[in-house]
């Protein structure tokens, strides 16, 4: 099957995507909701009073109701296959004030999404997880056009050495941030039977950085 592109933001794009996927391999397994962040270009760094209704929207779209619309797609597929879910949230969900005004809340507001599916789902066999990573070493903080060169430029400091510090800056007790590929391990262990006694959690992966239970 090759890749199939769609803007996961909208209705019709994320039901495309698991259309296409069942009609081109006849069901759906195992489906990773991996959207999340938005536009850097659009997304403002201030407190409350500086995000207006459309950043709200734009980022609630995006990181919550793409998982609720392609679950609710997927789902039928998933009861009969006896598949998984797994959301990729963030430890925004449990710090909030450092993420920007309303990317926290979307995460937090998929967390508790990922416990309400297991909830009601688990008993007919479909799993649901949640990971939630701490700063991974993507594009967004990488490019050098993307959130952590906004983020960097908001504390007029140098692209790359605000990257290099950030493990002394969060608090990682690590002392690097993760790596897309460990993510992807856990996504992955998560996927699998030997996980079968892991159900409606929400495991954080972040060398550390949240400092409570």
């Amino acid at each position: 099957m090759a890749a199939v592109t769609a803007d996961l933001s909208t209705p019709d794009g994320a039901r495309y995507v698991i259309d296409t996927a069942i009609a081109e391999i006849g069901g759906v397994d195992i489906l990773v909701n991996n959207v999340g962040a938005g536009d850097a270009d659009r997304l403002k760094l201030g407190g409350f009073l500086d995000a207006d209704d459309n950043q709200w929207r734009d980022l609630f779209d995006l990181n919550l109701f793409s998982a609720v619309w392609a679950s609710r797609a997927a789902l039928p597929s998933l009861i009969d296959r006896r598949g998984v879910i797994v959301n990729v949230a963030s430890i925004n969900a449990r710090v909030p004030a450092t993420g920007p005004v309303g990317y926290s809340e979307a995460k937090a507001a998929l967390v508790a999404f990922g416990k309400r599916l297991s909830e009601e789902f688990g008993p007919q066999g479909v799993r649901v997880n949640t990971v939630s990573p701490g700063p991974v070493g993507t594009g967004l903080w990488r490019d050098p056009e993307g959130f952590g060169a906004k983020v960097a430029a908001s504390f007029g400091a140098n692209h790359a050495d605000f990257i290099a510090a950030m493990p002394e800056t969060f608090g990682i007790a690590s002392g690097r941030i993760a790596e897309p590929e460990e993510v992807a391990a856990l996504i992955t262990f998560l996927a699998f039977p030997t996980a079968r006694s892991v159900l409606g959690a929400d495991i954080v992966i972040d060398g550390g950085l949240v400092k409570t239970t």
